[in-house]
């Protein structure tokens, strides 16, 4: 095994502010929010839940479902999730079991199916709902604004994407991706605002510690401006590496729970992804793990130079495959070299680097980005930028006896 580096703690500061009671916020802003008035008694109203870890995910449901009651309305939880969960009915309720929402936790009934309707056309190209939504009164579209892993625009993902690839299930998400979601969000998006029965919209913008920064509550007819809007601010919060350039990138965990390729490939470097200069460049990425959250769902493995065994082994193909075929990227389902465990996978990545020069940075995963340890090779662009705190030598990495990082 080649010398290991040594290696520094190093601390980042990001912009901390956050809703302090999101529930309780949203709950507010839905009884002061004109389009509120639309949604009379007796409605069937379809809440959309996409398959995200949202921070508070649950108390905001349950803050919907409060809201909708207290007008009189009948809520149902839809997964609006594409063709995740394994694209079966069954899948996409455990995804969101997993992510704390089911009828006991949010007090309304999840109603899951892959059944859809074509509600229209953009273009030539077929536009599809979930049926039972497109058959409820009143739906109420609720993602997070942020930007997307695959492309890039002027509206990326948040309530456009929610309706066109969400609530568009398999077939949607096949044809967003087949006409190129970059267009296809916002014009299969239009098409859902104007056939179906849309009512209101919650835009989550979350900070780069994975809080709620601020949400809106928005009628649909400012669901495109709010998406431009808070994409903007979304991208000036999104949590960064602090170097461009990295000879090794460690990412203990990935997963479906923390970006839709498992890795945000703006954090890992999206030229990975679409190719193309981009920064981050980094030479040779190494992904230790799989959160348990994914269900076996590990879309983005191919976006990685070398993983572990024990990795491998808790992919469910059928899920990943599923996945993959929907967003026609199949390099984002290539296995990567599979090295027996963490000490090896890391070895190998360092193969050819002086350790006392090399650039290697180890993070728990694409979203906890405010820690990370580093190696000495960093430590001079680190303590050259504001808001970096490096800590004395931690010593080389440690693993445990089976191999696995400490």
């Amino acid at each position: 095994m080649p010398a290991l580096p040594t290696m520094y703690r190093l601390r980042q500061q990001f912009d901390r502010q956050a809703l302090s009671d999101p529930g309780r916020v949203l709950a507010e802003r839905l009884r002061a929010a004109p389009a509120m008035a639309t949604l009379r008694p007796g409605m069937r109203v379809a809440i959309t839940v996409g398959s995200r870890g949202i921070a508070h995910l649950r108390e905001l449901v349950a803050a919907v479902v409060q809201a909708v009651r207290e007008r009189g309305g009948e809520p149902f939880i839809v997964p609006a999730m594409g063709s995740h969960g394994g694209a079966t009915a069954e899948g996409q309720a455990r995804m969101l079991a997993g992510l704390g929402v089911d009828e006991g936790t949010v007090g309304a009934p999840i109603r899951s199916s892959m059944d859809v309707v074509e509600i229209g056309r953009a273009g030539g190209w077929p536009v599809y709902c979930d049926r039972l939504a497109f058959a409820s009164d009143w739906i109420v579209v609720l993602n997070r604004v942020k930007p997307h892993t695959a492309f890039r625009a002027s509206i990326e993902s948040g309530l456009m994407k929610m309706m066109a690839v969400g609530l568009g299930k398999r077939h949607g998400a096949e044809m967003v991706h087949r006409r190129g979601p970059a267009e296809a969000v916002v014009e299969f998006g239009r098409v859902v605002l104007a056939r179906a029965p849309i009512g209101i919209g919650i835009a989550i913008v979350e900070n780069a510690e994975d809080e709620v920064y601020d949400l809106a509550v928005v009628p649909p007819a400012e669901f495109e401006e709010t998406d431009r809007r808070l994409l903007a601010l979304a991208r000036r919060l999104l949590p960064r590496l602090p170097f461009d350039d990295l000879d090794v990138l460690v990412v203990r965990e990935m997963g479906k729970n923390i970006s839709g390729t498992s890795m945000d490939s703006n954090v890992i470097g999206i030229g990975r992804r679409i190719g193309g200069a981009h920064k981050p460049e980094v030479g040779r990425l190494v992904v230790l793990d799989l959160t348990e959250e994914s269900h076996g769902n590990a879309l983005g493995i191919g976006l990685a130079d070398l993983t572990t065994r024990r990795l491998v082994d808790k992919i469910d193909l059928r899920a990943t495959y599923t996945n993959v075929i929907t967003t026609g990227f199949f390099g984002s389902a290539k296995l990567p070299m599979i090295l027996d465990s963490d000490r090896e996978a890391i070895a190998v990545a360092l193969t050819g680097h002086d350790p006392s020069t090399v650039r290697l940075a180890c993070i728990k995963n694409t979203l906890e980005l405010e820690e990370m340890v580093i190696s000495a090779g960093l430590l001079e662009a680190a303590r050259s930028q504001p808001g970096l705190t490096v800590s004395e030598p931690l010593g080389p990495l440690r693993f445990d006896a089976d191999g696995r990082l400490l």
